[in-house]
């Protein structure tokens, strides 16, 4: 596998459950690929490790736990991650990402790419459904990550 976009969240707790909604999204909306994985991570944490290991680029998409605006987005790449230039814990769900980058690097595995797209939530309430703060940025972000994979010379085609 060439990328995996990988979808973090609860899918119980509204805005917490973004990444979620946009693999499922966009494993709807666009046909199959080898070199494309969309990878519902859901409340795995660590336990999901293994998908950053198993590939060369990442693309994690998930709620942020920061200081900003309901439905704010903020991307970063994997530099940002290693320096610790976001915050500790992105979700309430999971440790936090550099922990788990700091194990793979240990383990010679970490990928080469890393950007992860963050959104501030706008609520955390039980409910199934998006805030619609948080919404907006869906086909924003599916533009976006459509926009990354051609950079690594893949052509998302519609289902």
């Amino acid at each position: 596998m060439k990328v995996v976009v990988f979808g973090a969240g609860n899918l119980l707790l509204s805005d917490e459950g973004l990444g979620v909604h946009l693999v499922k999204r966009m494993n709807e909306k666009y046909a199959p690929s080898d070199d494309v994985e969309f990878y519902d991570g859901g409340t795995m944490g660590i336990l999901a490790t293994h998908k950053l290991e198993e590939t060369k680029h990442v693309i994690i998409v998930d709620s942020l736990e920061a200081e900003g605006e309901a439905g704010e987005l903020r991307v970063y790449q994997k530099e940002d991650i290693m320096l610790e230039k976001i915050p500790a814990k992105m979700s309430p769900h999971q440790i936090g990402l550099q922990e788990v980058l700091t194990l793979s690097e240990l383990r010679g595995k970490a990928p080469e790419s890393i950007t992860f797209y963050g959104v501030i939530p706008a609520s955390l309430d039980s409910d199934v459904e998006l805030s619609p703060e948080v919404y907006k940025r869906m086909e924003e972000i599916d533009e976006m990550i459509v926009s990354e994979l051609k950079t690594f010379g893949i052509d998302m085609c519609p289902a």
